[in-house]
């Protein structure tokens, strides 16, 4: 770690399925401000789940806001991470399995830990997942679970850097 820099560590292929997740991320919360999606309603949570009127109110008044923030969150994390337009399905095992570093600076922490909780909001959403129990062994259960993974590395590195700083104080 230099400069307060964070760095985490994942292979080629994590870091372009991690890409893709983000930018499909991006499209959703982008493309998604007049509809009924639940995952957007999961993201943009009413405080007055009781009282539609008093809800819809506050959805007015707050939604494109946080959404903004959202996807302003979302680009900060994508920006981190290398873009692979090209020649992916040709890399070979070796390739697809190297160690990458990326790095995350100390401005940035906070909007990969809050756009990796949203876009396992989002899987959880279309998978009906309520609680981590409801997790399964299958494909997608599985993306929702390595999400998880990767944001509590995340979490771990940070924690790890705020000792270092500490102690060197």
């Amino acid at each position: 770690m230099t400069a307060g820099t964070l760095v985490t560590r994942m292979t080629l292929i994590e870091e372009i399925h991690l890409a893709r997740l983000i930018d499909d991320f991006i499209e959703l919360v982008d493309g998604s401000r007049e509809t009924d999606d639940p995952a957007i309603g999961r993201l943009t949570p009413s405080p007055y789940p009781e009282d539609s009127e008093a809800a819809s109110q506050f959805a007015d008044a707050t939604r494109d806001d946080l959404l903004d923030r959202r996807l302003a969150d979302a680009r900060e994390a994508r920006a981190a991470l290398d873009d692979f337009a090209s020649g992916v399905d040709q890399l070979t095992e070796k390739e697809a399995m190297s160690a990458r570093e990326v790095l995350i600076s100390p401005a940035s922490i906070d909007a990969w830990l809050r756009t990796l909780t949203a876009i396992r909001l989002v899987i959880a959403t279309r998978l009906g997942i309520t609680d981590d129990e409801d997790a399964g062994e299958s494909g997608p259960h599985e993306v929702y679970e390595w999400v998880g993974y990767r944001l509590e590395m995340i979490i771990q590195a940070a924690d790890e850097a705020d000792g270092l700083g500490s102690e060197d104080r």
